[in-house]
């Protein structure tokens, strides 16, 4: 085919006129769109503040692609504070719909920050940041401060800000948040975080109130639902929780954290508002330490928590449906916790059962170490109620049980229980916890007193002062601990013991003297092992205890060289130079009536060498009781002598100046083995039944008030 030339020039002159008007409509789309593009930020500036009283400067703005627009600078300044900025960014990056922007409505996406600096400060009466969470809204119903702070108004308001901040998708490149106030600082450095479809995945430095961490973060979020799992690792070693140390005194870490909030439904209801959220939280090589807890760490090697927890107003609660797991064993627990008008708790925590070897395996280190290695058969089922509310301290109630169902031991731990049967070396310790001195437990030992050859009057008067149901309960008697709890709780002080005769033995015999909660908890576990297994009689355990407890003065030196007082023969020859068998009443009673502190015993006597006033009252109680329960006559009763011989080596220890004169629980404690139960008024001597209570003692009596 022949093209003329006039053709040709035609054809090219229509090709270069499109060309020519493609490229104009190019120039005029890239001037539309910038100019849009400028349009629409300035949107996004007008929008932002007119929903935060804020400054927000923009920097420049352009197309660094077809669908990607780079702004060049971004500051966000509290209007209040002009001077006070909260954020900047040095460049920003974010993918435009072209689309979008035409008609008037920018879709932003794939949101890139690049070297951002959020800089958060509180001092006392103001902050820069507070107007970002959401304010509640005005409620119809007037305000009860009476009842206390909303706590489902303040965790919800938390969680809408932000979930409802969290971009789609986004990505930050050395972004820093720094955090001061009076009382906490912060620093978080980001060198890369990523979010893409709601997949989150980065690394983090954090350095919170001097606590260091190298963090790991990866896991998703729907901010729409309000739903979100977060898995947190340390990077190189494990993590430490910031905060505990300084408010607590404890040390809290973990290897890996998995945090899962499922859903959040907040009723705005006639308290103002009430929140339920649902979720779970997992850790593993989880540790805990605090000097008041134990005395080494305390890990839980893989432990979790299911919860459903209502927020409102005072109160925080822990519903039914949620679950505890620590290792292998499964609790349920319900717990509520108010703290208006006045502080209240109630707890109920169930087991479900288990088997004896997974339960021993579950046991937390740290806490059960004697008992490590425990084996057994059947199964085993724990159950504790309890409530106390702090405005009528005597209506807390405990209950607490460890249920065995065909359960026998098959194999001791680190401490071998079955040795309280045999005859076994025992070192006593000072207060400062060095050796005293170290003796069998036994007849190879002469000392050693075998319980028939001890006189009677001191077995009744020791059991009726410390624990008076001693040959017929299984180690614990609980109403007599919240006896013990009621008079701690309003001395706020430990005031008065709990420990059975029990309790006391195993402590002594297995434990230290350390008064941590995981000594009790182990010493718990130990008495229900030996008591409902019947691993000893009661009458060996009695046996063993008498020889071993301490009696007075740890620094005198017998003509042997022993040192010390400690069991029922030393005490016999010490205070009155003679056989245990001898003692006569007046004699036991003294002896039990310095069990609970014998470092003071020096302290009985008056200025005439005569028993103080105290004294002779807790001699005229317990004889009182013993002859009501006929453990004495009653012509042993009226002829009780309140005079004693001091025929031994104690004489010369005591202090007959003149002192004023107190009860033996007002004086300080020495610290001594033994944390009496005082269980007095469970003799039927005036109390409902038995087991409705305890004696309150001799400290309950004012001196010069007790009773003719």
């Amino acid at each position: 085919m022949h093209i003329s030339p006039s053709t040709k020039r035609l054809l090219i002159g229509i090709l270069s006129g499109l060309v020519a008007l493609v490229l104009l409509a190019f120039a005029v789309f890239q001037w539309k769109r910038q100019q849009l593009l400028t349009y629409a930020l300035g949107e996004v500036k007008a929008k932002v503040e007119r929903k935060y009283p804020v400054i927000m400067t923009l920097g420049p703005a352009r197309f660094a692609g077809f669908k990607t627009v780079e702004i060049a600078g971004l500051s966000i300044v509290p209007a209040a504070a002009p001077t006070d900025t909260l954020l900047t960014a040095r460049r920003l990056q974010a993918g435009l719909s072209v689309r979008s922007l035409f008609a008037g409505r920018p879709v932003f996406s794939d949101i890139e920050v690049i070297t951002a600096r959020l800089t958060a400060r509180k001092t006392r009466k103001t902050d820069n940041f507070g107007f970002l969470i959401k304010k509640q809204k005005a409620s119809a119903v007037p305000r009860d401060t009476t009842k206390g702070t909303n706590y489902g108004v303040a965790l919800n308001q938390v969680l809408e800000t932000a979930f409802d901040n969290v971009p789609g998708e986004a990505s930050f490149k050395d972004f820093v948040v720094s955090y001061d106030s009076p009382r906490h600082t912060a620093l978080l450095r980001m060198p890369q975080l990523v979010i893409e479809d709601g997949d989150i995945s980065g690394r983090l430095s954090a350095n919170i109130d001097s606590v260091v961490n190298e963090l790991g973060i990866s896991g998703h979020i729907e901010p729409g639902d309000y739903a979100l799992t977060a898995r947190v690792f340390g990077v190189g070693g494990s993590v430490q929780l910031p905060y505990v140390p300084r408010r607590f005194g404890a040390l809290v870490s973990f290897d890996t954290v998995l945090v899962r909030l499922d859903s959040k439904d907040f009723d705005n209801d006639d308290t103002g508002g009430q929140l339920t959220v649902r979720g779970s939280v997992a850790a593993r090589n989880f540790s805990l330490y605090h000097p008041k807890l134990a005395a080494n760490e305390i890990e839980v090697k893989r432990g979790s928590m299911d919860f459903v927890a209502t927020l409102g107003r005072g109160r925080v609660a822990l519903e039914k449906g949620s679950q505890i797991t620590v290792n292998k064993i499964v609790l349920y627990p319900e717990i509520s916790v108010r703290m208006k008008p006045s502080q209240a708790v109630t707890i109920n925590v169930t087991s479900a059962e288990t088997q004896a070897n997974d339960f021993f395996e579950s046991l937390p280190t740290g806490i059960f170490d004697e008992v490590q290695g425990t084996q057994g058969t059947g199964t085993l089922t724990y159950r504790m109620s309890g409530s106390l509310d702090m405005a009528r301290v005597d209506s807390l109630k405990f209950d607490s049980s460890l249920k065995g169902k065909n359960f026998k031991l098959t194999n001791f731990g680190q401490e071998n229980l079955d040795k309280l049967n045999t005859a076994f070396r025992h070192t006593v310790y000072n207060d400062r916890g060095d050796s005293v001195r170290t003796f069998t437990v036994g007849p190879p030992n002469p000392d050693f007193v075998p319980y028939n050859d001890v006189s009677p009057y001191l077995i009744h008067a020791i059991t009726t002062a410390e624990d008076p149901r001693f040959f017929t309960h299984k180690g614990f008697m609980e109403k007599a601990f919240v006896k013990s709890a009621i008079q701690n709780i309003k001395e706020k002080r430990f005031a008065r013991g709990g420990s059975t005769l029990s309790m006391q033995l195993v402590k002594n015999v297995f434990l230290t003297r350390q008064k941590t909660v995981a000594r009790k908890v182990q010493e718990a576990l130990m008495v229900w092992l030996i008591e409902n297994t019947r691993l000893a009689s009661k009458q060996r355990m009695f046996e063993v205890y008498l020889n071993i407890i301490e009696w007075g003065p740890s620094k005198y030196r017998w003509p042997s060289g022993k040192r010390g007082v400690y069991g029922v023969k030393d005490a016999a020859l010490f205070y009155y130079g003679k056989r245990p068998s001898e003692l006569n009443l007046s004699e036991s009673l003294y002896l039990a009536s310095i069990i609970p502190k014998p470092k003071y015993s020096r302290y009985s006597f008056d200025a005439y060498g005569g028993l103080r006033r105290s004294t002779r009252y807790f001699f005229r109680l317990i004889a009182d009781i013993m002859a009501t329960r006929g453990l004495i006559s009653n012509a042993d009763r009226e002829n009780l002598p309140y005079t004693l011989a001091l025929n031994g080596p104690a004489r010369q220890y005591m202090s007959f100046a003149a002192r004023p004169d107190t009860t033996r629980t007002i004086m300080a404690s020495d610290s001594s083995q033994f944390e009496p139960l005082n269980l007095i008024d469970l003799l039927n001597t005036g109390a409902a039944a038995p087991d409705a209570g305890i004696n309150s003692g001799a400290a309950d009596v004012p001196p010069g008030k007790e009773p003719r």
